[in-house]
C-alpha cells in the first residue's frame, strides 16, 4: 500500500538542470526522514541528499552547492532540484522514506527509481 513514485528524470546536457519529484502515499509523510539515493552504473548506491521532518538537510560532498532537497508535507511530496549537472551525476535516483523511533528504524520504503543521464 505504501508507494513512492519518482518523476522528472531524463537526458540533460552538462550544466543543465532537472527537478525530481517523489509522490508518497500510504505513509504519514511528515513523520519520515526523506532521502534521495542514487546509483551510477557499476557503483554502489549512495545517499545524495536527506531532509528531516523539520527541514534539516544534508548533502553528499559531490552534490553540495548544486542540489537542493525540499519537501512539501501538505502534498506528501519530496523534491530534488539539480543544477549544474555533471556527467558523474548520471545515475538512477531513488526516493526513500525512513521512520525512526528512538533512533531505531521502524519504516524503510523505496521508490522504483528514475533515470538521470547527463551527457553531451
Amino acid at each position: 500500500q505504501v508507494q513512492l513514485v519518482e518523476s522528472g528524470g531524463g537526458l540533460v546536457q552538462p550544466g543543465g538542470s532537472l527537478r525530481l519529484s517523489c509522490a508518497a502515499s500510504g505513509i504519514i509523510f511528515s513523520a519520515y526522514v526523506m532521502n534521495w539515493y542514487r546509483q551510477a552504473p557499476g557503483k554502489q548506491r549512495e545517499l545524495a541528499a536527506a531532509i528531516t521532518s523539520d527541514d534539516t538537510t544534508n548533502y553528499a560532498d559531490s552534490v553540495k552547492g548544486r542540489f537542493t532537497i525540499s519537501r512539501d508535507n501538505a502534498k506528501s511530496t519530496l523534491y530534488l532540484q539539480m543544477n549544474d549537472l555533471k556527467p558523474e551525476d548520471t545515475a538512477v535516483y531513488y526516493c526513500n522514506a525512513k521512520r525512526f523511533i528512538n533512533f531505531n528504524i521502524r519504516g524503510d520504503y523505496w521508490g522504483q527509481g528514475t533515470q538521470v543521464t547527463v551527457s553531451s
